[in-house]
């Protein structure tokens, strides 16, 4: 499948796909289908390819009549005969049987586990809640009364999601859900931290530890509880429900279920129809499950937007599994505000917040890749004289110290492209920021490493404990030689690695909207491509860079581009709401 956020005039994966098609195509008709099958199976393969489950088709009556004399397809108004490779639907949706069995096997586990009854001890749990949260957060005008109306459900519910933006605290609230958990258990309660990320693994491991430590002074009868909590683990869905390689399957699965009482899994918007279905599969309908995630940012880079399917469905019919935070605490007011104006697909509201506060939102309506090279140089410029930037450039006697230091000024400010390749690019802009960088810092302009460099990891690497998304740091050592620091765990000091030993790395002054999900920063640059019909803008991917700022967002993207990425909502092809619905 194409790279989401390379540049659609490119295509680096189109030739690849391609041949997929052809090569589909050629398979349906040496295997006695017809080229009306063939025509749909490419156009279900394609549809896969861009995150849909299905095809929406229009049939004549003599097509379809045509469609049920086909031995490799089952169409649903008359039979499924179970192990034809297609499927079409009452709706008239064909699917690769795949994913046709991803839905049903979805939607079929989530109503098995709502039927399952889980008892709480009403008369304790107000008091409880008042020692988590204070007496005021019962009162509906509160702004964490939300998080509270959570905690208290979470007890008599077999499933549990929680929604909301960054900020809104889904971390805060899912630690005293936890807690109100172990508070109600008989006994020690077997529990599991999950993300689709290493990265967004390690953030909800130090979140909930930061958390701890804001709770340290609760009354003694916590205290077993709170223990309990500190030394949980969090760790891949893969890992979780031990992918092996080698068999190319999970070994959790509905035969050989999860030893669990209760699962947690963090940014669940970012897990594709095949992850849901393994993940749903292999809890068992005995232990709770929480799903925590951002219903409006982007969905998963594979096929289906479960978690997003999900919420609209149970928001829809006011269902008690699902909470929805909205009350951001760490934004600024101005950009709380957009963020709203965005999910909402409100361009007029929009466009008056972006020019309502100049000192929070620098709005610059940018048409050429030119216009972006003087606010690329003044932000190369302040690395250059940063204190920490400039000692992991030269060579550094405590490097540790330097890197811990350094790490944290690259994540006071980030650009943020739709692309990664051409002049509008996160690769682009990583040249144009290290071209700035070499010169200030006198550094030799051949290789790629240097001592100052922000890289970011391509993909896991599980010996190393290093994971797709986590950001380093190069520092020259005294001794001239290069080490790449990443971020220790909780208290942790930072962890040094060879260049050579790294798994593939790139670098990271600017990264992909897609690569930020689940991260914050004070300071957001924001860079859209200047085409209001690129494929890739999107009202969740502009929701996705806005709502990572704290503090300030920088936007470069003219008006039609905005307009554009409002209007047009993902909305992926499949049945999975009906069927959830139904």
């Amino acid at each position: 499948m194409s790279d989401p956020t390379s540049s659609s005039q490119q295509h680096p994966a189109a030739e690849p796909q391609a041949s997929l098609q052809r090569a589909i195509s050629r398979w349906v008709r040496v295997h006695g289908g017809s080229a009306l099958l063939a025509g749909l199976a490419v156009r279900a393969v394609a549809a896969e390819a861009q995150g849909d489950s299905a095809v929406s088709v229009v049939l004549s009556d003599e097509q379809r009549q045509a469609l049920r004399g086909e031995s490799l397809l089952s169409d649903l108004r008359a039979e499924d005969r179970g192990d034809t490779p297609f499927v079409l639907d009452s709706a008239d949706r064909f699917y690769l049987r795949r994913n046709y069995r991803h839905e049903q096997r979805i939607a079929g586990a989530w109503h098995a586990r709502l039927h399952e009854v889980f008892s709480a001890a009403a008369s304790a749990l107000d008091g409880d809640l008042d020692a988590l949260f204070g007496e005021e957060s019962a009162s509906p005008a509160r702004p964490d009364h939300a998080q509270r109306l959570a905690a208290g459900r979470v007890l008599s519910q077999p499933a549990f999601v929680l929604t909301g933006g960054p900020g809104t605290g889904k971390t805060r609230t899912v630690l005293r859900m936890l807690l109100m958990c172990l508070r109600q258990a008989n006994g020690p309660l077997r529990i599991r931290l999950a993300a689709p990320t290493g990265k967004a693994a390690q953030r909800l491991r130090q979140s909930l530890q930061d958390g701890l430590q804001q709770l340290r002074d609760l009354d003694p009868s916590w205290q077993d509880a709170l223990a309990s909590l500190r030394d949980l683990q969090a760790e891949t869905v893969h890992r979780l429900l031990a992918w092996s390689p080698r068999e190319r399957r999970f070994r959790h699965d509905a035969r050989r279920p999860l030893p669990v009482d209760l699962v947690v899994v963090d940014e669940a918007s970012m897990l594709d129809l095949a992850q849901w279905r393994a993940l749903l599969d292999a809890v068992p309908l005995s232990a709770r499950l929480i799903l925590l995630g951002d219903a409006d940012q982007l969905t998963s880079v594979g096929a289906g937007s479960v978690f997003s399917d999900l919420v609209e469905v149970l928001e829809r019919q006011r269902d008690p599994h699902c909470v929805r935070l909205q009350h951001s605490f760490r934004a600024q007011g101005c950009l709380s505000t957009l963020n709203v104006a965005v999910q909402s697909g409100d361009w007029l509201a929009t466009r008056q917040v972006l020019k309502a506060d100049p000192a929070h939102i620098d709005w610059q309506p940018t048409q050429r890749a030119s216009d972006l090279l003087p606010a690329i140089r003044r932000s190369a410029e302040r690395m250059a004289v940063d204190p920490s930037l400039r000692a992991a450039a030269s060579a550094a006697s405590l490097p540790a110290q330097v890197a811990r230091e350094a790490l944290h000024a690259l994540g006071q400010q980030q650009w943020l492209c739709a692309l990664r390749e051409g002049p509008w690019g996160s690769a682009a802009l990583n040249a144009h920021i290290e071209a700035v960088l070499r010169q200030a810092w006198r550094v030799d302009g051949a290789g790629d490493w240097f001592g100052g460099r922000a890289v970011i990891v391509q993909q896991n690497d599980y010996e190393l404990g290093l994971f797709n998304g986590d950001i380093g740091i190069c520092v020259r050592e005294a001794d001239g030689r290069l080490g790449v620091w990443f971020a220790g765990a909780a208290e942790q000091a930072p962890r040094r690695f060879a260049p050579l030993d790294l798994p593939h790395c790139e670098s990271a002054f600017a990264i992909s909207i897609h690569k930020s999900q689940g991260s914050e920063y004070p300071h957001v640059h924001v860079v859209l491509p200047p085409d209001p019909e690129h494929r890739i803008l999107s009202r969740q991917l502009l929701y996705t860079a806005l709502s990572r700022a704290r503090h300030s967002i920088h936007l470069y993207a003219s008006d039609a581009v905005l307009e554009a990425s409002l209007q047009r909502r993902i909305s992926r092809v499949g049945g999975l709401q009906a069927r959830l619905a139904g």
